[in-house]
């Protein structure tokens, strides 16, 4: 773990992109940057010399940034360097495609919710919510997105996205496997603590148990994610790995993971908006 003194510029840099929440503006996100479901102030040329953002449309391969970079290594011969959820699904698409509203400019109440139905056992509330910030708590219900975390260098899982850097690299390369889950009263769900388990596999460390019955991931390039770029663009990439089918998981296991993890997760962060504008997007192929 570096020290304060020897921390990059970039790490600092790249913390509030894909881990902190953002602080709020109070000014509306950029239609050319993000969807503005309210008053967008247009900025065409604004995305000029940026590669493909994030998040976006998972069900559309619509992209005319041509910024090229090298895709990440497969997961498997890379690093998990950290973990940490998002109140409702920044990406759109698959079995997630309900829009949950324009936002309270801190990045949460939008972003996207499960499409399906749920029982009423499932949707039952408990009596306290888990996982409780400054702006929000998880109920049953809900929707998140899991982002497990991953970096070419030597690092083991810790906080923030600091422990996704280390010298002598300081410009690794990401990538991030996501996983739309949804909060159930259920204890049949599956636990929020096994899908969170790690550990060494053939030298690289690993995030053992991330779900495989959750269709086949959409690969593509695009950037770090959210609130706080909301307004501009995110000058950093990363390979995304995003799977259309959410995973029911037990609400009091996720409870569990926010009271004590070794990320010091202990509540969902807000969503960067959805990315429309075909500028600043890659081609699925």
């Amino acid at each position: 773990m570096m020290t304060t003194k020897t921390l990059p510029k970039l790490v600092l840099l790249l913390l509030p992109a894909i881990i902190l929440q953002s602080c709020a503006t109070g000014s509306e996100p950029i239609e050319d940057i993000a969807t503005s479901h309210a008053h967008g102030v247009p900025t065409e040329g604004k995305h000029i010399g940026f590669g493909p953002q994030s998040p976006r449309d998972i069900d559309s391969k619509l992209g005319d940034n041509r910024l090229v970079f090298s895709s990440a290594p497969s997961k498997n011969t890379m690093n998990l360097c950290n973990i940490h959820l998002h109140k409702n699904a920044e990406h759109k698409g698959g079995e997630f495609s309900t829009y949950a509203g324009d936002g309270n400019a801190h990045g949460y109440d939008t972003g996207y919710r499960y499409s399906g139905q749920l029982t009423a056992k499932e949707r039952k509330p408990l009596s306290k919510a888990v996982c409780t910030g400054k702006h929000s708590a998880i109920q049953s219900g809900d929707t998140l997105e899991v982002h497990y975390v991953y970096s070419t260098s030597q690092i083991e899982p810790g906080v923030s996205l600091a422990a996704c850097v280390a010298d002598p690299i300081l410009n690794p390369q990401l990538r991030v496997e996501g996983q739309v889950i949804v909060a159930v009263n259920d204890e049949n769900a599956a636990n929020f603590m096994e899908m969170t388990q790690y550990d060494v596999r053939d030298q690289y460390m690993q995030a053992i148990n991330i779900p495989t019955d959750t269709g086949t991931p959409v690969q593509y390039a695009g950037s770090t994610t959210g609130p706080s770029y909301n307004q501009k663009h995110s000058p950093y990439q990363v390979t995304w790995s995003v799977r259309p089918k959410v995973k029911k998981v037990n609400i009091k296991s996720l409870g569990q993971w926010c009271e004590k993890n070794v990320f010091e997760e202990d509540h969902a962060h807000g969503v960067r908006n959805l990315v429309t504008n075909p500028k600043s997007l890659s081609p699925i192929l």
